[in-house]
């Protein structure tokens, strides 16, 4: 791409009193009514293909729905430049402009064709496709307009600021790091090594960390990590709130981090059930990188997920239903109940689509009341409460069975109607169920 212009002197301009000066010089004239020139002792001329407005535009797209939009240039948003004017300054920073967005482009276009991708990305006129992950493309396109509509455009609708903002930032740092190479130590070494390798003799460093020096990602395929972290983080931002609109109890609180970096966020989740705060609460920690999750749980377990949402919503689903369980056990010891069994993992009935069913069996403070609490997912989370009483009132002696003293096993085991107890949550319900019972064997 040539950037050669040609900057002459310009030509003095007709009488005031022509009409072609007059129009220019409305043309100039501010709402205050004061007219300002807009002639210049220089008049620059520039190619074709450097005149009007260019700008890198970054889609990320999903089955021909676009997800988010981006746009690169050296004059801010695309929509918001002005129409260019005669000044010889405009002018050059206008054919700057276009310049930086071709030669960026080139420069994309040809990573694009050497990098040896799973899928291999296309290139095709002023287009380039990538694939970020399953039916999510990415779109970098060059857009160049030689002319200027004076009327303002529409707003983007999907326009990602931060998107934006993190490709902007990345370009600033390739800039700062091709202008600004490290000095040499001692000055008769030759330019180039950074410090860290030139300290890798006295260091004594091995062959692995040697190569994780030499290791550097090209810029595309840094806008495609970048872009790869914003979608997981859009998908991840989506099964949370889809959650905490779905499950009313317990409630699910994310907290995120305002600190990211452009290829790592962190969210912070709390599961807690209104008005049993002290009894017990469940927090994990969710690293979301660019093709995966990595969660972090209160008992220290960590566990990596990939980018499919099923995934993340059986995290969480399998967290509430754990919660459920250690929170009745916390309240069952505060009411003097024994805890008799509990599994976070019941391998009894069929199988869920996502998340495990849970159970838990509490016995009275006199033993003659017990309680077998189910909690299942099938899709939506279900709760089942079943009660037994001791002594068995239906006992007739037998030949077989003839002593009194079996009587005390324990009848069978007769569903609660669970959702015509008084109470706004599981552990209300819960509470004043073993109330009852508890009263009612005083």
């Amino acid at each position: 791409m040539s950037g050669t212009f040609e900057v002459t002197k310009a030509e003095e301009t007709g009488d005031e009193d022509t009409p072609s000066s007059s129009n220019s010089s409305s043309s100039t004239s501010g709402n205050n009514g004061m007219q300002l020139k807009a002639s210049s002792a220089l008049r620059v001329i520039v190619p074709a293909e450097l005149q009007g407005v260019a700008y890198i535009k970054v889609i990320t797209q999903k089955d021909q729905e676009d997800l988010c939009t981006a746009q690169l240039n050296l004059m801010g948003h695309g929509p918001n430049i002005t129409a260019q004017v005669g000044v010889w300054q405009k002018t050059l920073e206008f054919a700057q402009n276009v310049l930086f967005c071709k030669e960026l482009f080139a420069q994309l276009a040809r990573e694009a064709i050497q990098l040896q991708a799973p899928i291999p990305h296309v290139v095709i006129g002023n287009q380039i496709r990538a694939t970020l992950l399953p039916n999510i493309q990415l779109i970098i396109s060059l857009c160049h307009s030689t002319t200027f509509d004076s009327s303002q455009p529409a707003p983007i609708n999907d326009h990602d600021h931060v998107l934006e903002h993190s490709l902007h930032q990345l370009l600033r740092e390739v800039h700062y790091k091709n202008s600004h190479h490290p000095f040499p130590h001692p000055a008769s070494a030759p330019l180039g090594p950074t410090k860290k390798r030139m300290l890798a003799g006295p260091m004594a460093a091995d062959r692995e960390t040697l190569l994780d020096m030499t290791k550097s990602q090209t810029i595309l395929e840094q806008i495609i990590a970048q872009a790869q972290h914003i979608f997981m983080r859009k998908r991840t931002q989506y099964v949370l709130d889809t959650l905490a609109r779905d499950v009313k109890d317990p409630q699910i609180v994310s907290h995120w981090n305002a600190m990211n970096s452009p290829t790592m966020s962190c969210v912070k989740i709390n599961i807690v059930t209104h008005g049993y705060d002290a009894i017990g609460r469940t927090s994990l920690v969710i690293h979301v990188k660019e093709r995966s999750l990595k969660c972090i749980c209160r008992d220290g377990r960590v566990m990596r997920l990939s980018y499919e949402p099923q995934e993340l919503r059986d995290l969480i689903l399998c967290q509430i239903n754990s919660h459920q369980i250690s929170c009745l056990i916390s309240l069952a010891r505060c009411m003097s109940w024994t805890v008799l069994s509990n599994s976070n993992h019941l391998g009894v009935g069929k199988v869920e689509p996502l998340g495990n069913a849970s159970s838990c069996l509490l016995a009275s403070p006199n033993s003659d009341r017990m309680i077998a609490v189910q909690i299942r997912c099938d899709p939506q989370i279900d709760v089942k409460v079943y009660i037994a009483r001791s002594p068995r009132q239906d006992f007739f002696p037998s030949p077989l069975v003839p002593e009194k003293l079996w009587e005390n096993l324990g009848g069978t085991f007769k569903e609660v109607r669970f959702d015509k107890i008084e109470g706004k949550s599981f552990l209300n319900k819960m509470e004043f169920l073993m109330a009852s019972l508890t009263s009612n064997t005083a």
